[in-house]
């Protein structure tokens, strides 16, 4: 039976609009992530360009059926509903189970304060996103997914410059959000006290 390993990281977990991701990367457990990944490293501390180098490389690999990968998002609106942890727990869970349908022969790193379902085998790895390869992939996907996604929704709502600050709450975002208020991509629960 194939033994699998599984990344797991998040990315926009701060950020006063847009989605939370949740990338979920699952790799035999021989497989070499440094070696197909050139430079994989924490997403925060590689250029843009290289993280899309990094994830081209990853749709490669999924169409050759070398790896497997998915990137889940919880919105704004789910944010709002049910609160950062549980939003992004769920996109975990489900994350891993559409992956690793069984638990069995399955291992789970998971980066920061993250956990798998608790049927399967698991670690979490304070800053896994630098040390662990798997959990780095994870971290990349999420986080290119999620920026693709602010570059979208910047065409939608030019007025608040989503491509640039990626909903974060930079000066000129919460300047944006005085004059123009919020947008259906504004997390509520986090624009309180603006």
């Amino acid at each position: 039976m194939k033994k699998l390993l599984i990344g797991v990281d998040e990315a926009g977990r701060g950020p006063l609009a847009g989605p939370v991701s949740v990338g979920v990367v699952a790799v035999e457990k021989d497989f070499d992530i440094k070696a197909a990944f050139p430079g994989v490293g924490d997403s925060k501390a590689l250029s843009e360009k290289k993280r899309e180098e990094l994830f081209a490389i990853a749709e490669a690999l999924q169409q050759r059926g070398d790896i497997s990968y998915v990137v889940v998002f919880a919105s704004a609106e789910e944010i709002d509903r049910d609160g950062i942890v549980p939003a992004i727990r769920a996109s975990v869970y489900k994350g891993v189970e559409q992956l690793a349908p069984e638990a069995l022969g399955v291992h789970v790193l998971l980066d920061g304060l993250l956990n798998a379902p608790p049927a399967y085998s698991q670690q979490t790895i304070i800053k896994g996103d630098a040390t662990e390869p798997v959990i780095s992939l994870a971290s990349i996907l999420a986080k290119v997914s999620r920026d693709r996604v602010m570059v979208s929704l910047a065409k939608m709502h030019p007025e608040y410059g989503f491509e640039k600050h990626k909903g974060y709450g930079t000066k000129a975002h919460i300047e944006a959000i005085q004059k123009f208020g919020l947008s259906p991509m504004h997390r509520r629960s986090y624009c309180r006290s603006l």
